[in-house]
């Protein structure tokens, strides 16, 4: 059986001596009731959106407080079609539903990672970590270390709800 991807997160943070806090929490479905059950503000959560981009499945990560700017990806990446990933294409790519997808590229997943400037603004990142019951929150220079993002860009916009 495959490892769940919250030991492999853990494994990978503990073999590089760096601290976070584990949060067992009540299973939550929106970026909002993560935030409450951690008890952080919405905007540290860092919420992963797998996206094809042309032929390929790209993550990215931006505040949870914001939404994806589809226009500045396909600016970025000079591509006239986006779209996120489905639920079945999640789970065959990831083993992982909706909600529950670390902010991590390789190793973690098997994806190239975009970090949005938005994950800069805040000392520390929130995040669910391959479920949707457990949480990590560590800083986010440690986050940035251990995930390599191939690029920080803009891709965020404001959104209504906030």
């Amino acid at each position: 059986m495959k490892k769940k991807v919250l030991e492999t997160i853990k494994e990978l943070l503990e073999e590089a001596s760096i601290q976070y806090r584990m949060v067992h929490h009540q299973p939550t479905f929106t970026s909002q009731e993560s935030a409450q059950a951690r008890g952080e503000d919405i905007s540290i959560g860092g919420k992963a959106l797998v996206m094809k981009i042309g032929e390929s499945f790209k993550l990215f990560v931006l505040s949870a407080s914001l939404k994806m700017d589809s226009a500045a990806i396909k600016r970025h990446f000079q591509v006239k079609r986006t779209r996120f990933a489905t639920k079945e294409e999640l789970q065959e790519l990831t083993g992982l539903v909706p909600g529950s997808i670390p902010p991590f590229g390789r190793p973690i997943l098997q994806f190239e990672l975009y970090v949005d400037n938005s994950i800069l603004r805040n000392e520390k990142i929130a995040f669910n970590a391959g479920s949707s019951t457990d949480s990590i929150i560590m800083n986010r220079e440690d986050y940035l270390q251990i995930a390599k993002p191939k690029e920080i860009f803009d891709f965020s916009v404001a959104s209504e709800e906030a």
